[in-house]
């Protein structure tokens, strides 16, 4: 039997229930998300690096429909229920009527992810919200969860949890993060303490000897992953003691401190699409951009080819417009 279950619009009740039986003793949740990629970028003066990751990732999130969500459960020990473990919840998508980045979706298909089966079958999210609610997974600071660079999915799960759009500041994001998740743990960010380990995610599992199960680009195989990693590293570097209050509710890429404007980092630093950064860095893969276009370290930004016509501009809340992002967007919009 295989350890992770499909799960699709007509299982969903039935592996949900599941979970809720399990989640008392398998209180320990590391999650991934698959998303359509990164179609556009906030323009303006931000005072941190930090804002501007979080704009970023608010604006995308806002503009775009999550694909998949892996949940993979485990004791404190870090043991799996028997049989089944991790739940690839799959999404309704459709490349004809949503909005997608190509070469993430590219990048899905390529991974195996039948996007007619999910526009088919998917899952609505209102459906998976309304389970999750009631499923022991949110709201309790003994559910704790486990991820890897993690800004957009929890941006994406706090989106699909409340039906609405994000906060307009990052700081009311993290209010409304800490209720529904009080305990997380970002392996990105705990990396700060393990000298030894860098890269992706598949690169840390690999230096401590963790296999994959599953293709990579999915997320169940990538929440089982990211699961095994965790309780490894915090064996050999943590003693199997996490200091929450150094660890817990952080999230790699956002609390920096560079000053960007339109757009554009003032330090020379590093990064990439913010998509492809943050699904390269769990592969091990990560691509990188000149240094004198780049953008902050962290969730990272798409580097612009030149300026968009004024009606490629948007409407952002509160906190100015957007920009499309000039490497070609798919779906309807």
């Amino acid at each position: 039997m295989s350890r992770i279950r499909e799960v699709w619009a007509p299982n969903l009740e039935q592996e949900m229930q599941n979970i809720r039986e399990l989640i008392d003793k398998y209180n320990y949740v590391a999650m991934d998300t698959e998303f359509p990629g990164v179609v556009a970028r906030p323009i303006g003066s931000f005072k941190t690096s930090s804002d501007y990751h979080y704009q970023t990732m608010r604006c995308n999130v806002d503009l775009l429909k999550i694909i998949q969500v892996g949940l993979t459960l485990a004791d404190e020990e870090g043991n799996y229920p028997q049989d089944v473990s991790t739940w690839q919840f799959n999404f309704h998508f459709s490349v004809n009527d949503d909005m997608y980045a190509p070469e993430s979706i590219d990048l899905l298909q390529k991974s195996g992810i039948d996007l007619q089966q999910h526009e088919d079958m998917g899952i609505h999210p209102n459906d998976f919200a309304e389970l999750m609610i009631t499923s022991g997974l949110v709201l309790l600071e003994d559910t704790k969860w486990i991820s890897f660079h993690s800004g957009y999915d929890f941006g994406y799960f706090v989106k699909l949890l409340t039906a609405e759009s994000l906060p307009t500041t990052e700081d009311l994001f993290f209010e409304r993060l800490r209720k529904w998740f009080p305990t997380i743990y970002d392996i990105k960010f705990m990396m700060r303490a393990c000298k030894v380990l860098k890269g992706g995610l598949q690169d840390v599992a690999d230096d401590l000897g963790v296999m994959r199960i599953g293709p990579s680009h999915q997320a169940g195989s990538d929440s089982l992953l990211t699961a095994s990693t965790f309780f490894k590293m915090r064996e050999i570097y943590f003693n199997d003691q996490i200091d929450d209050a150094e660890y817990s509710g952080k999230l790699y890429g956002l609390g920096q401190t560079f000053t960007v404007s339109n757009g554009i980092a003032s330090d020379t630093v590093r990064g990439s699409a913010a998509t492809i950064a943050e699904r390269e860095d769990r592969s091990g893969a990560a691509q990188r951009v000149d240094n004198n276009n780049g953008t902050p370290m962290g969730m990272g930004t798409p580097s612009m080819a030149g300026a968009l016509a004024a009606g490629s501009y948007g409407p952002m809340a509160g906190n100015g417009p957007y920009m499309r992002t000039p490497i070609g967007v798919g779906g309807r919009f």
